[in-house]
C-alpha cells in the first residue's frame, strides 16, 4: 500500500511535460477518440494503493496530453476479478482500460472461478512501474545473511514460517521459488494484504517476508525488520546497501511488483500505441522518475511489443511454479 503523501506525489509527477503529437487514428469510426466521451480507467483494488497512483498517473497524463477527460473508478473485490471483469465485457472502444498488477497475468491460475484468459482475453497497453521485491526477517533473530537462514531453517524447519501477502501474488511465487532453490521446506503463510503480514513479523510471529520494495524498505531502514536481500539481478539504485539475492547464492533470482494498463479484446492498435506512447513519454520524463523514486517505484518505458513479450516470457515460469505444488486456484 502506499499512503496518501506518496499516492499525492505519484500524481503530482502528471504535471509538466510539453505537448506531443499523434498520428491521427486509421480507421474512421476512431476519428472522435479521446474526445467523444470520457476514458474510464478501471483500478480493481482500493484507492491508495500502488495501483491506484498508477491509474491516476495515466488518467493524468491521458487527459493533458490528448485533451481527453479521464475518470479513474476504483472496483476492488474478488482478488481484482470484480473490475477486471467490467473491463472484460466493456466496448473495445478505447473508452475503458483497465490499470492493473503483475496479478492480472496469473487471475485464471489462482482465482477459482475466473473462466477468462488474461493473455487472450485483453489487449495490452504496456507496464508503467515497477518495484523488485525485498526479503525481510523478524528483527529478533539471530541470522545475518540469506546463507545462515537457509541453515538455520534446514536445521529447525519447524520454526520457520514464510509469510506472503496473498495466494498468487508476487510475493507467494517468490517464496515459492525461494524455498525451491533452497531446498527447503517451510510453511508458507498467506494473509489479506502486506500490512498485516509486515505486523506479523515485526511481532516475530512469522519469521520472512518478501513483498515489494515500497512495502518494506521503510520499516527496514527504520529497523523494524532486517533486510536480507533484494529479488533484482543487480544491486537496486532504490536500496544500493542490500546485497541481491541473486549474489547471496542463488544465481538469477529476479522478482518484482510491476505495473501496467490493458484494454477489452480488440480495442484498436492505433488507440492503444497512442497511450502507450502517453505513458513512455511520462515515465522517460526525469520529474517523474524522480517523484517515482521518491516512493521506492522505478519507472518501466516499453512498447506494446515489449510488454507483450515480457509475459509471454513470464506467464510459463509462474505456471510451472504453481505447478510445482499443486496449487490450486482458489
Amino acid at each position: 500500500m502506499i499512503d496518501t503523501t506518496r499516492r499525492r506525489l505519484l500524481i503530482g509527477g502528471a504535471a509538466g511535460l510539453a505537448a506531443a503529437s499523434f498520428p491521427a487514428p486509421a480507421v474512421h469510426a476512431q476519428a472522435a477518440w479521446p474526445k467523444e466521451r470520457p476514458i474510464k480507467i478501471v483500478v480493481p483494488f482500493p484507492a491508495g494503493a500502488a495501483n491506484d497512483a498508477m491509474g491516476r498517473l495515466a488518467g493524468q497524463r491521458l487527459q493533458d496530453k490528448l485533451g481527453a477527460t479521464v475518470v479513474v473508478e476504483n472496483r476492488p473485490g474478488g482478488s481484482a476479478v470484480i473490475g477486471t471483469t467490467a473491463v472484460l465485457h466493456s466496448p473495445p472502444d478505447g473508452y475503458t482500460l483497465l490499470a492493473s498488477a503483475f496479478n492480472h497475468i496469473v487471475l485464471n491460475m489462482v482465482v477459482g472461478g475466473v473462466t477468462f484468459d488474461p493473455q487472450k482475453d485483453f489487449e495490452v497497453v504496456g507496464r508503467t512501474a515497477k518495484a523488485p521485491l525485498v526479503m525481510v526477517m523478524a528483527p529478533g533473530r539471530p541470522e545475518k545473511s540469506i546463507a545462515e537462514v537457509i541453515a538455520a531453517a534446514k536445521a529447525q524447519p519447524d520454526k520457520w514460517t514464510f509469510a506472503v501477502a496473498a495466494l498468487g501474488a508476487p510475493s507467494h511465487l517468490a517464496a515459492i521459488d525461494f524455498l525451491a532453490r533452497a531446498g527447503l521446506t517451510m510453511t508458507i503463510s498467506p494473509y489479506r494484504g502486506t500490512a498485516p503480514a509486515l505486523t506479523d513479523v515485526m511481532g516475530g510471529h512469522v519469521q520472512l517476508l518478501i513483498d515489494s520494495s515500497f512495502a518494506l524498505l521503510p520499516s527496514a531502514r527504520d529497523g523494524k525488520v532486517k533486510a536480507l536481500g533484494i529479488a533484482s539481478l543487480e544491486r537496486s539504485k532504490l536500496a544500493p546497501e542490500i546485497p541481491t539475492i541473486a549474489e547471496s547464492g542463488m544465481p538469477g533470482f529476479q522478482w518484482q511488483s510491476w505495473y501496467g494498463i490493458w484494454a477489452p479484446k480488440g480495442t484498436p492498435l492505433a488507440i492503444r500505441e497512442q497511450i502507450n506512447a502517453v505513458m513512455r513519454e511520462a515515465m522517460a520524463d526525469p520529474e517523474v522518475q524522480k517523484r517515482l523514486e521518491s516512493t521506492l517505484l522505478e519507472p518501466v518505458v516499453e512498447t506494446i511489443d515489449e510488454t507483450k513479450s515480457y509475459i509471454a516470457r513470464d506467464v510459463p515460469r509462474l505456471a510451472a511454479l504453481l505447478k510445482s505444488v499443486n496449487f490450486q486456484p482458489q
